[in-house]
């Protein structure tokens, strides 16, 4: 599962990173990125472009792009086959640039937010795909969804899914438009190496989508290494 994520990383650090070479929208940094929202993506067409699309896919056969507001996450074990996604997945793969996202982790009744992100605080790509579709005027809407897989050893202690992170090996062979090798890219579909992510409480602040700036990403506790060290004992314990 993936509802809500940050992008902080400047656009010539992302261009840097994921080896743009053209830019068709560069992004502003955004601390609490909602579906339905514009996001940053990378495709590969004529040159490796960076532009945005509307995240909650659409596709070309819906009648109107409500169908988007649900549709913000697909899962990798039946992405290739179910008939939202098969299309995308063998021609329309992008990805979704972002450097940490959220989960709410219940505790009871209480719901905590928890900003999860690479140790290295390095930006990553989320797997990605996108669709057209065609408004009444005639103007074509661009809009993805983010693959997810099975929570990793780190992320399980607080959601049983999470998004597909891709490595950077694997980037180029998911944005190759004329790969079509099924199980080839079904094998970049993996949990990401817990070891190299970390997780920790933020406040509450976050839950609304309205709410943007530093807080956002705050720890509630200042020790990052005390809340691993309890995510961890949790996990364990299960």
């Amino acid at each position: 599962m993936c509802g809500r994520f940050a992008l902080l990383t400047n656009a010539q650090a992302l261009i840097q990173r994921f080896g743009i070479e053209e830019v068709i929208k560069r992004p502003e940094p955004r601390y609490n990125i909602a579906p339905t929202q514009n996001v940053a993506v990378v495709v590969q067409r004529e040159t490796r472009q960076l532009t945005e699309m509307r995240w909650g896919l659409i596709p070309f056969w819906a009648k109107d792009v409500s169908i988007g507001n649900r549709m913000i996450n697909a899962r990798a074990e039946t992405v290739a086959e179910k008939r939202a996604f098969r299309s995308a997945f063998k021609n329309r793969r992008c990805l979704i640039l972002a450097d940490g996202f959220y989960e709410w982790q219940k505790v009871g009744k209480v719901k905590i937010p928890i900003h999860i992100r690479l140790k290295s605080q390095e930006p990553f790509a989320f797997a990605g795909l996108y669709e057209y579709w065609k408004t009444k005027s005639g103007k074509l809407l661009e809009s993805c969804i983010i693959v997810t897989t099975t929570a990793n050893e780190l992320i399980s202690s607080i959601h049983n899914r999470m998004p597909v992170i891709l490595s950077p090996e694997n980037e180029n062979t998911w944005l190759k438009p004329k790969n079509q090798d099924v199980p080839e890219l079904l094998s970049s579909l993996v949990q990401y190496n817990s070891n190299k992510m970390e997780g920790f409480e933020v406040s509450e602040f976050v839950n609304s989508p309205k709410n943007q700036g530093p807080l956002c990403i705050k720890p509630v506790d200042s020790s990052i290494l005390a809340f691993q060290e309890e995510l961890s004992a949790t996990s364990g314990s299960g």
